[in-house]
């Protein structure tokens, strides 16, 4: 029976590819160089993270936090996501996010779900709130699912009592240390493929069926 429910964020709870690329639109930079440097291996997570920062400095040397913030505002929440949030609230089930993404926005989701805990990168500010350029790194792209460990150690449920819900490649890490790993929207076929279950319909309350 599951104790604990792991959520990505952006394309499940987040109806948006990528936070990140959601920032990058709004200052219409693109940060493609980056991420297939990272994928080849010749920067690492946080690099990546300063770069992506870097592209918004270049636009505006005096963005801030706030004003990242705000921007973020901007996301929706994905269809399904209140109910089955709130699903497994009613079934003593406790919720968690763990994202590669931007905490101001997972800390928002969080916020307004009442989910139980969020794990998600962020950016370094100064005292008035100006960025810094650096980033704080807490969840790896390419291996989630540590993680996911992190968070099944604070909540004291084991592998068995925990469901992982993700659409991309990314997330497969994290249904490697779960009992069940269910693909939602799936954007690939190597989620599809990782995972227990799939939910193809864009509804988030879906997932309450299958676990």
């Amino acid at each position: 029976m599951a104790r604990l429910v792991v959520f990505d964020m952006d394309g499940v709870l987040a109806d948006v590819e990528s936070s990140w690329v959601y920032v990058h639109s709004h200052f219409g930079v693109n940060n493609d160089s980056s991420l297939f440097a990272y994928l080849r291996g010749e920067i690492d997570d946080l690099e990546f993270i300063r770069r992506d920062i870097g592209l918004w400095k270049a636009k505006d040397p005096s963005v801030t936090s706030n004003m990242i913030r705000d921007v973020l505002k901007g996301v929706p929440i994905m269809p399904g996501a209140k109910e089955a949030v709130e699903g497994l609230r009613e079934r003593g089930v406790k919720t968690a996010i763990v994202s590669a993404g931007i905490d101001l926005l997972s800390e928002r989701i969080a916020d307004d779900l009442r989910i139980d805990r969020q794990v998600a990168n962020g950016l370094v500010a100064d005292r008035r709130g100006r960025l810094s350029g650096e980033g704080k790194l807490r969840v790896r792209l390419m291996d989630k699912g540590d993680a996911v460990l992190e968070v099944m150690d604070a909540f004291g449920v084991s592998k068995e009592e925990t469901v992982a819900v993700g659409n991309s490649q990314y997330d497969v890490s994290m249904f490697t240390k779960v009992g069940k790993g269910i693909a939602f929207m799936p954007a690939d076929e190597t989620v599809r493929e990782g995972a227990d279950d799939v939910v193809d319909e864009k509804d988030l309350a879906q997932i309450l069926r299958v676990i």
